[in-house]
């Protein structure tokens, strides 16, 4: 096992992303342009949690963990844009967006330990 797929964080991305991949393929309403986005940002965070732990320096990784609290805002945005437009319902909604709070909270408490 990989030491970042002991990370609650990074389990919590992965289990976000799963969400994000079901909603993507089966919804055929969502433009390609924003699935596109939104499934890069989603994965974005898993992956650079992953990479980051991986790093040797705290500089290093506490940048990775920089970025992948900066897709975790980019995925509220784009959830509530596609929540705004009835492109998902409010229950899903409200769901990933709590995941996606706890995900931000985690990651800037990693972020100040890193300093």
């Amino acid at each position: 096992m990989f030491p970042f797929e002991k990370l609650e964080v990074y389990k919590k991305a992965f289990a976000s992303h799963q969400k994000v991949y079901t909603l993507l393929i089966s919804n055929a309403k969502i433009p390609g342009y924003i699935k596109n986005q939104y499934g890069r940002a989603s994965l974005s965070i898993m992956l650079n949690i992953a990479e980051g732990s991986g790093r040797v320096t705290n500089k290093d990784r506490r940048s990775f963990m920089i970025n992948a609290r900066g897709s975790v805002f980019e995925c509220v945005a784009i959830i509530d844009f596609l929540y705004f437009q009835n492109e998902v319902p409010e229950l899903y909604h409200q769901e990933i967006k709590s995941g996606y709070e706890e995900i931000s909270k985690m990651l800037y408490a990693m972020i100040k330990n890193l300093e």
